[in-house]
Parts: C-alpha cells; sequence; structure tokens
C-alpha cells in the first residue's frame, strides 16, 4: 500500500470579501463585513478555517471596500490556507468578475468559491469536505452548497432552486416557491469561464449557463445555514450559535 498522501479532489479556494456590505450598516460603515464578527471570530475567519478543515491549502482573497484593513487582518492569521490576495481596490467586479480576475492565482484545476460571509452550523459532517467528495466534473459543471429555505436562520425569500432526485438544479419559476436557497458555496473549472465578458458580472451567469446545459448540481447543506446580511440577523445568529454550544 502506498504511504503517498491523498491529494483532494480540488486544492484551492476563491473567498468573495470584496463587497460594500450596505445591508450591514451602520457596523460595516468602518469595518469591512467580512470582518464583523460571529461567536468572537470575524466572519472570513470562520470561512477560511472551514476551507483549511477541507484539506484546501492555497486560498485567494478579493479585497475593494476597507480594501487596508481586509489585507492587514490576513497577514496577522496564522496556519492553513496559505493566502493570496486579489486586488479590486481600482474597480468593484461583482462575484463572477471577481472570480475572473483571479484566475490566473487559482491554477488550473476545479476550485471552490465561498462568499466570505456564508456562516452556517456544521452537521454531523463537514459540508465543504462533503462538497469536495461530491464533485463529478463528467456529470457538472458547477456544483452548489444549497440549504433549506425553510430552516434557514434570518432568510425570508422565496428560495433559489429547485432540486431533481440526481442533485440537478433548475431556477425557481416566477411566483413559485423553492426548497433551496444557494448557500453561498461552489465548485467550478477555470474553463467554465470561457466566453464571460470582461469588468463586472455575477455568477449567476454561470449558474444559469450550467442549468441550461443540465450540468447544474446541488448537494443539501448537512446542518442549518446562518442568513447575516443585516445587524439583526448577525444578533440572531449570535443567539443561534450560543444556543447551539449549550445543547447537549
Amino acid at each position: 500500500m502506498s504511504d503517498a498522501p491523498i491529494v483532494p479532489a480540488v486544492s484551492r479556494a476563491f473567498v468573495l470579501a470584496a463587497g460594500l456590505g450596505k445591508r450591514m450598516r451602520p457596523i460595516t460603515a468602518t469595518v469591512p463585513k467580512p470582518l464583523v464578527e460571529v461567536a468572537g471570530r470575524a466572519l472570513v475567519d470562520h470561512a477560511l478555517d472551514r476551507i483549511a478543515e477541507a484539506g484546501i491549502t492555497e486560498a485567494v482573497v478579493n479585497v475593494h471596500y476597507l480594501a487596508d484593513l481586509m489585507e492587514a487582518h490576513l497577514a496577522r492569521r496564522q496556519g492553513p490556507p496559505r493566502i493570496t490576495i486579489s486586488d479590486e481596490r481600482d474597480s468593484l467586479l461583482e462575484t463572477g468578475g471577481g472570480v475572473r480576475k483571479a484566475l490566473p492565482l487559482l491554477g488550473e484545476g476545479p476550485f471552490l468559491i465561498l462568499n466570505s460571509d456564508s456562516f452556517w452550523l456544521e452537521g454531523p459532517r463537514p459540508n465543504l469536505g462533503r462538497l469536495v467528495a461530491a464533485w463529478d466534473p463528467e456529470a457538472m459543471d458547477m456544483l452548489l452548497l444549497v440549504a433549506s429555505a425553510a430552516t434557514s436562520l434570518g432568510y425570508d425569500g422565496l428560495g433559489d432552486f429547485q432540486m431533481e432526485k440526481d442533485g440537478r438544479l433548475r431556477r425557481r419559476a416566477e411566483r413559485e416557491v423553492a426548497p433551496f436557497v444557494y448557500a453561498g458555496v461552489a465548485i467550478v473549472a477555470p474553463a467554465f469561464f470561457a466566453g464571460t465578458p470582461d469588468g463586472p458580472f455575477s455568477l449567476n451567469l454561470l449558474f444559469d449557463r450550467a442549468a441550461a446545459r443540465g450540468r447544474l448540481h446541488g448537494l443539501r447543506l448537512d446542518g442549518q445555514w446562518l442568513h447575516v446580511g443585516t445587524p439583526e440577523a448577525l444578533q440572531d445568529a449570535e443567539e443561534r450559535v450560543r444556543t447551539s454550544a449549550t445543547q447537549p
């Protein structure tokens, strides 16, 4: 039996941390949203900790709003993953444009995309490890982590996706309620960005392209997703974390 280390199917991650965080004001008037703390730790550190736990050793983090604070915080961080900055000070590129700009830093293999404010309570099995294990490039253009809209804390929308038995996702139709919401985590290969526009664009462009090909898949989050979009939702998330910590 070989003693060679097992190389994960996904070894790099891109963390979206450049947004303005307008819905979180007044907190984000002086602090970028990724540095807002939940349970005594910055959101971006929760994200990077989970990336490291999944065996991913390299992370690219984009910065724009209050970029100096973000860079200083990340420079003080100890341990994996190794962090490279993608600087968007000159122009905010939205989610898809930000990833596309960073592609030269992400290598040729599939990589994880993680919103810096994606936060959840884990179930029995860590979700990023589950997502990496479920990635199948033969069947998928993108794999999304999706959460139950009904049980997510702080979410009051109509949902994003319907999911077939084989895991394929389709968009919620107009006037339809869908059971699953995008939890802010995805896996994609760099080649799928071919033909995307220069400048700002949303990852929704790629979601729709993959769905049209029948190759957008989802994995249901094991645990509870906490939507921390507003100061009120942040307080609710803090309380939920405290409650979870005291439950037997």
